[in-house]
């Protein structure tokens, strides 16, 4: 079984004042469309938030996802990864960072089924379409005890690293797999190139 988790704990701090995960794309906030994404796969959705009282749960109250609020998010990814994966049903995780606005369902079902395709890897890796490693991030049920030791704001990468060996990288279009927009110059050059 996966367990799709997206990342929507953090502060935004290079957004001076905006929240990227309620920035519009296609017409919605960018945190409902990933849970649509998420959810058109078929698979469990879990939404890591910091509280119960954050805004951005009202961006995806009206959807099926199940919110997870993470005591230690204030940490940074680390200790939202950590808090949130000890609560997920058993299984492998895949991790969606919430602001790889170009990132799609069909990329997210593609990541999936590597783990068919490869299934002696514990890790299964987004990268662009040079091989260029990036998100999401699919870990195999094994890997989740090493959750429990992670610390910083490098998220799962020491797990990454340790595990290179039984990684698989899976290419995707152009360089969805790493465009995240932090800042209002990211969202005004993504606006400008794509229309969205």
């Amino acid at each position: 079984m996966i367990s799709i988790l997206i990342l929507a704990a953090g502060n935004a701090s290079r957004m001076r004042g905006a929240d990227k995960l309620a920035e519009p794309v296609d017409g919605v906030p960018l945190l409902n469309l990933q849970c649509q994404r998420a959810l058109s796969t078929g698979y469990q959705v879990f939404v890591a938030l910091p509280s119960s009282d954050h805004p951005r749960l009202d961006l995806i109250r009206d959807l099926p996802v199940t919110p997870l609020f993470v005591a230690d998010a204030a940490e940074g990814i680390s200790g939202t990864l950590r808090g949130a994966v000890k609560m997920l049903p058993k299984g492998d995780v895949l991790v969606f960072l919430g602001d790889l606005a170009e990132v799609e369902a069909e990329d997210l079902n593609t990541i999936c089924n590597a783990r068919v395709a490869h299934p002696n890897a514990k890790i299964w890796r987004a990268a662009t379409a040079e091989g260029k490693p990036g998100h999401p991030v699919l870990f195999h049920q094994s890997t989740r005890p090493m959750f429990e030791d992670i610390t910083g704001d490098n998220g799962g990468e020491a797990i990454v690293k340790s595990l290179k060996q039984q990684t698989v990288l899976v290419p995707l279009f152009g360089n969805r797999a790493r465009r995240d927009l932090d800042t209002p110059e990211d969202w005004a050059a993504f606006r400008a190139e794509t229309g969205r």
